[in-house]
């Protein structure tokens, strides 16, 4: 019986070693999407945003990958998140200084900008309407050229102003924002 228990305890030890070395290899596998983070200095704040950038790869992305009317995780993996060392006024939608989650409704003319108060959660599997700060219209209108790989830029247009852009295929959307 002694054997017995030995035998199972080094078995139990060997396949948890194992699992364990596959989760630590998994941790360390590239990426699929690079990981960006785009950061502005308004009025003295600092906003950052931290997202994946998947690429088109011949695909359709919005209507096709990324159905139209259903909130998107706004890049790749872990959503998006927007931190702020300052409170922000995004076309009327007040947000604190903080930490959020980003999410986008895309839609055929009209996409809509979503601030989660959940900023860590993988992508938008498990997102909760429930814990939206807000959702605002953006302006959307179509790119030159195409885009290759998902970007998202920040920008200051002049004082305490800014604004947030969304390109990815043939689409770009825009919200301006104020810093306080």
């Amino acid at each position: 019986m002694k054997n017995m228990h030995k035998k199972t305890y080094t078995i139990l030890l060997g396949s948890l070693l194992t699992l364990g070395a596959a989760f630590q290899l998994a941790a360390q596998a590239p990426r699929k999407s690079p990981h960006e983070k785009v950061s502005a200095t308004i009025n003295g704040k600092t906003i950052t945003i931290e997202y994946g950038r998947p690429y088109m790869k011949g695909r359709k992305i919005f209507g096709g990958l990324e159905p139209l009317g259903k909130v998107w995780r706004t890049g790749a993996d872990e959503a998006t998140t927007l931190a702020s060392d300052a409170d922000l006024d995004i076309k009327g939608l007040k947000v604190s200084k903080g930490t959020y989650a980003l999410f986008t409704l895309p839609g055929e003319s009209e996409w809509k900008l979503i601030v989660n108060k959940t900023a860590k959660q993988w992508g938008a599997f498990k997102y909760e309407e429930s814990a939206d700060l807000g959702r605002v219209a953006m302006d959307v209108k179509k790119t030159g050229a195409p885009v290759e790989q998902f970007t998202i830029k920040l920008e200051s247009t002049g004082g305490n102003k800014g604004k947030l852009t969304l390109e990815w295929e043939n689409t770009s959307a825009s919200v301006p924002f104020t810093v306080h």
